[in-house]
């Protein structure tokens, strides 16, 4: 008679398939570390301002180069399920903060490796939990002692703007990028806050890099439907309409019998004055500039062209939307409301006609001036893969820069932070009597990993600089990290938002908790 148990430590009834394996024990530490390591040594040669680039082959033949960490952890085809937690930790940070994905997946890689050596040596992983918990409230203390606020006007957002550009295809070796960007959130920048959704990106397709440009406004790619449009207009008003300027269809087939010219003539003429009465109610609003979301009949474009106006249909509803958003225009969904009221106002329009890679292109640049709800950064370089990694670099700027302007509390980079609140871990450890202080160790070590990557990568010796960089906070040196070149100097030109660490820290520490949890990988493929 069979027993519950036949001594093997195996169930005698089998509730899985049998090329299900079941990892138990210490093999699962070693299944998620093994991952999480390699995904940190994956991501850390791309770390810093002398981090190099990763080139992405895909499956259709396209490739990509890029050191942006959102960008390569997108791209991986990824099996592994530790591996796949890791995805979506770079996911949510790239969607809080827009920046700091490297940095947060390198630090939780880091936890990782020092959880299992912790587990390898019979520390339980609910007790290494709560140590790194414990050590995650001092870090994050730590974090709001050592923040600086930031205030109007102040210089240090060029910075922000500049750290996260440092090291991408954005770089350019000076603050002309990082300058356009301030400036367009100033812009568009409100009692309400700022918006970094309020500025735009374009591709010049002509030029290089330091051509790149503000407008304070829009930059639309378009087919103009007449040569002889207006080809430039200053302090103008806007239409925006999102109904048709055309013959309205009837709703059921219906046969009329035209018994001679003169029925057909009356036809012809009771269409022309209901499109004249079209024309007609867009003049009367004063709009010199007329913008639609639906077709625009050709008769009626020739007329307002006649009056002098610029017409554009058949755009997308967004684009209309923006051009109201822009010139503080309001839409209007059927022209029987329209009135003057619900116009809004340009600097200038103007119609650029350039060379493209299928010929003729024109694009129509539209200036609102100072009081711009929305502004464009018209990038120069042409229209390969090089630019889209340059417009990458300067999005991940701009919502850096965005969340400094919102939280107005920023922090220094360049491992700075880290390696002190690397030692403020350390010495609240000394004050746990139980083994969570063991945890609490292995969480300041990790900490340390990030100033070691930016010394590593900018091909100095690590350790050296780490225990350099360790014995400055400790005389007491709290503003000290590591520069561009890897020596350990004062950092005053590198500044994050406070946030951005913030999140990393709570977000990597979350995930890393959560693997640790894990006692059995049951895997049905059998691998």
């Amino acid at each position: 008679m069979a027993n519950g148990n036949d001594g093997s430590g195996r169930a005698p009834v089998a509730i899985v398939r049998p090329t299900t394996t079941v990892t138990s024990g210490v093999g699962v530490t070693q299944k998620l570390v093994t991952a999480a390591v390699a995904f940190g040594d994956l991501m850390q040669g791309t770390f810093g301002p002398k981090g190099l680039d990763k080139m992405l082959y895909k499956t259709n033949g396209e490739t990509a180069v890029t050191n942006d960490g959102a960008k390569i952890v997108a791209e991986l085809l990824v099996k592994h399920p530790a591996a796949k937690a890791f995805v979506q930790l770079a996911d949510a940070q790239e969607q809080a903060c827009g920046d700091g994905v490297t940095g947060c997946l390198l630090f939780a890689s880091e936890l990782m490796r020092e959880a299992g050596r912790l587990l390898e040596r019979g520390l339980h992983p609910l007790v290494c939990i709560q140590g790194f918990q414990s050590a995650l409230d001092v870090a994050l203390t730590h974090l709001d002692g050592v923040s600086e606020s930031l205030t109007e006007g102040d210089s240090r957002l060029d910075a922000v703007a500049q750290t996260a550009m440092t090291g991408t295809s954005a770089d350019t070796g000076d603050d002309t990028l990082s300058s356009l960007l301030v400036q367009a959130l100033r812009t568009v920048g409100s009692a309400d806050g700022v918006d970094f959704e309020d500025v735009r990106m374009a591709k010049r397709t002509q030029g290089n890099l330091f051509d790149t440009r503000l407008v304070d406004g829009l930059v639309l790619d378009t087919a103009l439907s007449l040569d002889r449009l207006p080809r430039r207009l200053e302090n103008g008003t806007v239409l925006a309409l999102t109904c048709p300027l055309d013959q309205e269809e009837t709703v059921r087939e219906t046969e009329i019998e035209v018994e001679d010219a003169e029925q057909w003539m009356a036809f012809v003429e009771a269409r022309d004055a209901l499109l004249k009465a079209k024309v007609d109610a867009v003049l009367a609003t004063g709009a010199t500039a007329i913008f639609s979301a639906e077709s625009i009949e050709p008769s009626i474009v020739h007329a307002l062209t006649d009056a002098g106006c610029f017409v554009l249909g058949g755009l997308e509803r967004a684009g209309v939307e923006d051009i109201a958003q822009a010139s503080g225009a309001t839409m209007c969904d059927h022209l029987d409301d329209v009135d003057a009221s619900m116009l809004g106002a340009f600097a200038s329009l103007e119609v650029e006609t350039g060379e493209g890679l299928d010929g003729r292109r024109e694009r129509l640049c539209l200036r609102f001036g100072d009081d711009a709800g929305l502004v464009t950064i018209d990038v120069g370089g042409g229209d390969g893969a090089a630019v889209e990694e340059t417009i990458r670099g300067l999005y991940d700027a701009l919502r850096s820069t965005s969340l400094a302007m919102k939280t107005k509390s920023i922090v220094r980079g360049g491992g700075s932070f880290h390696m002190g609140a690397s030692l403020v871990v350390k010495e609240a450890a000394e004050h746990q009597a139980g083994r969570e202080r063991l945890a609490m160790e292995a969480f300041a070590r990790a900490l340390e990993n990030i100033p070691s990557t930016l010394a590593q990568n900018a091909g100095v010796d690590r350790l050296d600089t780490l225990l350099a960089l360790r014995a400055e906070h400790r005389r007491g040196s709290q503003h000290a990290g590591i520069d561009a070149n890897g020596k350990v100097a004062e950092i005053t030109e590198t500044w994050l938002p406070a946030e951005t660490l913030h999140h990393a820290l709570e977000s990597a520490t979350e995930t890393a908790c959560g693997l640790l949890r894990v006692d059995q990988v049951i895997s049905a493929r059998g691998d």
